[in-house]
């Protein structure tokens, strides 16, 4: 398993950063449209659908209003943003009372709607943040990253209560505030790097630990779908490393909050 998860990392991380930093414009959105929509055949799997059919139209769907996004031009419009953030509200919701409400949602139709308030603001996020300039695209990433490494090594060292027990045993509010930690210090230097002086580097703060939260949401969100379905991993597109889903989902909340919150600021 180790050296299948160094092969794929091997050819999947250059890949990755070739096409989010070496695109622009309409390659670009080509590009992120392909992970989107990878991730919304995984998505179809746990919202339910098991025909391979069915789940070739839903995600003909999904890429049909993104196609109608692109044309109307709101790839870089802020509407979609604030869908996102009002599903991020109700998927909250969901994620703390799971699994009490599940019966709200464990419809496949109510999946697949929560999937295209996941999915397509997520790529209008990454459009935003490419076209007001590849370094905030690289911080959003980089403070996903790295409160994903500050959550996992202080919860695995200090962690002792549990954050969201019926959806993810394994993390805790100890391991929220390491990763809260590690992205709040990278804000510190990307204000410092950036010359944003003190109110600048306050609001940037400020954003960041909103935004680092809203990652952990999208974590435990797709933890509870899998956990209701019974599965391990959203697929295996990426072998040793599960699906893509389960690479970008602390990302699906994270972009689409940050575009937001960048637009509202700048």
């Amino acid at each position: 398993m180790l050296k299948q998860r160094i092969i794929t990392a091997a050819w999947l991380a250059p890949l990755t950063l070739l096409g989010l930093f070496g695109l622009e414009g309409i390659p670009f959105a080509l590009f992120t449209a392909v992970v989107v929509l990878l991730a919304g055949w995984e998505w179809t799997r746990l919202a339910g659908l098991e025909s391979p059919r069915c789940r070739g139209l839903a995600v003909a769907a999904l890429g049909g209003a993104m196609l109608l996004l692109g044309l109307a031009g709101s790839t870089q419009a802020i509407w979609p943003l604030y869908l996102g953030a009002l599903g991020w509200l109700l998927n909250l919701y969901w994620v703390t009372g799971y699994p009490a409400r599940s019966a709200q949602w464990h419809s496949t139709g109510a999946r697949l709607a929560m999937g295209a308030w996941v999915l397509l603001p997520t790529w209008v996020g990454f459009s935003v943040l490419r076209e007001s300039g590849a370094v905030w695209l690289l911080f959003v990433l980089l403070l996903v990253w790295g409160a994903d490494i500050g959550a996992y090594f202080v919860g695995r060292a200090l962690g002792r209560r549990k954050l969201a027990p019926s959806v993810s045993p394994g993390k805790s509010w100890e391991g929220v505030a390491g990763g809260v930690l590690v992205s709040a210090l990278l804000a510190v230097l990307f204000a410092a790097w950036q010359g944003l002086g003190v109110i600048g580097g306050l609001v940037l703060l400020a954003v960041t630990i909103v935004v680092t939260l809203a990652s952990v949401l999208g974590d435990l969100l797709e933890s509870m779908l899998k956990r209701h379905r019974g599965l391990k991993d959203s697929s295996q597109l990426l072998p040793g490393h599960g699906g893509i889903l389960d690479r970008i989902d602390s990302l699906t909340a994270a972009v689409p909050l940050f575009a937001l919150l960048h637009l509202g600021v700048s």
